[in-house]
């Protein structure tokens, strides 16, 4: 049964602003660098929209990667410092590839990078500049070019045969500290997202241009988030699927700020690890 279909009603939820994309003439475009002189840093501006942001943990166990595009799942980690970047390639990569093999029945993984997040009150997030700040605009990682591209820039040799089967990329999400009560993530139902919500949007580096999806406000739209996530807990995020047989593609997530976190919580710190998922045909 898919979330449509639970009574909504019956599950807790907290009402908070999401940063949709603001109408925008042209391709909507962010620079990750200081931008050239009398270009702005971003045209995607936001569109704060107030929204119910329904707790999933209740239903966790009927959420699914191929239909709301989401998913909780437990997974204990031996990492003492995720701060540690070495640590984190040597330990906590194998552990995920070999976790997410298991759990999605892939044929291979390949994790091609990592983010660490520590919110800092007033911070700008700046690539470089130490921890990234929360992403607070709702946003999916990939599009439906740059998923595929994924594989042509970290597997080029091989990519012409692995993009004959199934291609995903999955990001892996969790907090470092818990219970996490700050700054948490909001997942969006990927059934009530239409193709037209999702807007190609170029982000500019130095020496190359990714792109992702800025999100267009529906009111059909479907948010969900985790309350109160364990060290021994991950977000599973699906950020692009080859496949095109009716199962969700995208799903869009975005931090938010929850009305309910207590003045004290700590501020939140995570880190997610995005990955190439395949499948054979």
């Amino acid at each position: 049964m898919g979330l449509q279909q639970a009574k909504l009603e019956s599950l807790p939820f907290v009402t908070a602003e999401l940063n949709y994309l603001a109408p925008v003439v042209g391709k909507p475009r962010t620079y990750a660098f200081d931008p050239p002189p009398g270009e702005p840093k971003s045209t995607a501006l936001p569109e704060p929209h107030n929204v119910p942001i329904f707790d999933a943990r209740l239903i966790a166990a009927n959420l699914s990667l191929d239909r709301e595009g989401f998913s909780l799942v437990r997974h204990p980690t031996i990492v003492k410092d995720f701060y540690d970047d070495k640590e984190v390639r040597n330990v906590y990569y194998p552990a995920v590839e070999a976790f997410l093999k298991a759990t999605l029945k892939a044929d291979r993984v390949f994790i091609f990078d990592h983010t660490v997040r520590k919110r800092v009150e007033g911070a700008a997030d700046i690539r470089g500049a130490g921890p990234r700040q929360p992403a607070t605009r709702v946003h999916v990682d990939q599009t439906d070019k740059s998923g595929a591209n994924r594989v042509r820039e970290h597997l080029p040799e091989e990519a012409d045969e692995l993009l004959k089967g199934r291609v995903q990329v999955i990001n892996v999400w969790r907090p470092i500290r818990g219970p996490l009560r700050d700054a948490p993530l909001a997942m969006c139902d990927g059934q009530t997202v239409e193709a037209g919500d999702l807007v190609a949007s170029d982000l500019i580096y130095p020496n190359r241009s990714g792109e992702t999806y800025s999100v267009k406000y529906n009111p059909n739209h479907r948010w969900y988030y985790i309350p109160e996530m364990r060290t021994d807990e991950a977000l599973l995020l699906k950020c692009y699927d080859s496949a095109t047989d009716g199962r969700t593609r995208f799903g869009p997530h975005t931090a938010f700020i929850d009305p309910t976190t207590p003045a004290d919580a700590p501020p939140r710190e995570s880190i997610e690890l995005r990955t190439l998922v395949f499948h054979r045909n």
